[in-house]
């Protein structure tokens, strides 16, 4: 009878860690999903990252720097069978002080940059996922060293691949102003090349390029920023949590010079 006992403990105990082990391979896979997931701008995934960026060397005399969080809501939108349409907003909180010599310091809000993009919800016969669609700029600044005072309209649009732990592709848009008060026409080109290596335990690595052509003054800003990443949980919330740094291999002699950083955590939503 003891022996009996001691085997059903036994088989208890292994089918036990047994469904443990399952579970947490469950998880670690789930969560792997959602790091590639985050890695491509146009999934059917509801995320809200707060992106912190900090920036110095700012201006002719280099003595200005800059803080922006980046409020990004991403929100897919279930057309029918075939289409998704993909919500992507930027809001950036601004905290900058003598950006050019006798500037002084301001806070607020500035411009919102507006993206939808109409997706199929299959990747192509080759693998390739894709998006296109408009973008608006909406002249939110709350100051006018904040803000192009304009708004802005163009198209947009990303390609992307995914291949076991790669995802690679580029994100991007044009924009003209179309009206408002501000003293300067926009018509901007905006690149961003990435690659992305997400690991079976959900740490991702990314290096990507957030590049913008300033065709009224014929100016690259070139930020190239390295960032790694890893999704978690904290409580029953799903979370990314990243930094890293960012090199402004070309900028204006009014935009930021050398090193600055970045700062992430990103909520998840999924279905």
């Amino acid at each position: 009878m003891t022996h009996h006992v001691i085997r059903l403990i036994s088989a208890t105990l292994a089918l036990c860690f047994t469904t443990l082990a399952l579970a947490q391979e469950r998880s670690a896979s789930s969560a792997e999903e959602l790091a590639k997931k985050l890695a491509n701008p146009v999934a059917a995934l509801i995320s809200v990252p707060f992106q912190l960026n900090y920036d110095q060397d700012i201006g002719t005399a280099r003595g200005g720097d800059r803080w922006t969080l980046n409020i990004q809501p991403v929100v897919p939108i279930d057309l029918n069978a075939d289409w998704n349409l993909i919500s992507r907003t930027i809001l950036p909180v601004i905290s900058q002080d003598e950006i050019y010599p006798g500037a002084g310091g301001q806070n607020g809000i500035g411009d919102v940059v507006q993206s939808l993009f109409f997706s199929p919800k299959q990747p192509t016969a080759g693998g390739w996922i894709w998006g296109v669609g408009p973008v608006f700029l909406l002249p939110t600044g709350s100051d006018a060293l904040l803000s192009a005072d304009k708004w802005g309209l163009g198209p947009t649009a990303v390609v992307l691949k995914q291949e076991g732990p790669w995802t690679y592709g580029m994100l991007a848009n044009h924009i003209w102003s179309v009206g408002g008060s501000g003293p300067r026409d926009v018509s901007s080109t905006f690149v961003q090349p990435f690659v992305n290596y997400t690991t079976p335990d959900a740490w991702s690595f990314a290096l990507n390029t957030e590049s913008t052509y300033d065709w009224e003054n014929s100016q690259w800003s070139v930020p190239i920023n390295v960032i790694v990443s890893k999704v978690t949980k904290v409580g029953d919330q799903l979370i990314s949590v990243g930094g890293g740094l960012r090199y402004w291999a070309d900028s204006p002699d009014s935009g930021p010079h050398g090193l600055g950083f970045r700062f992430v955590v990103t909520l998840l939503f999924p279905k």
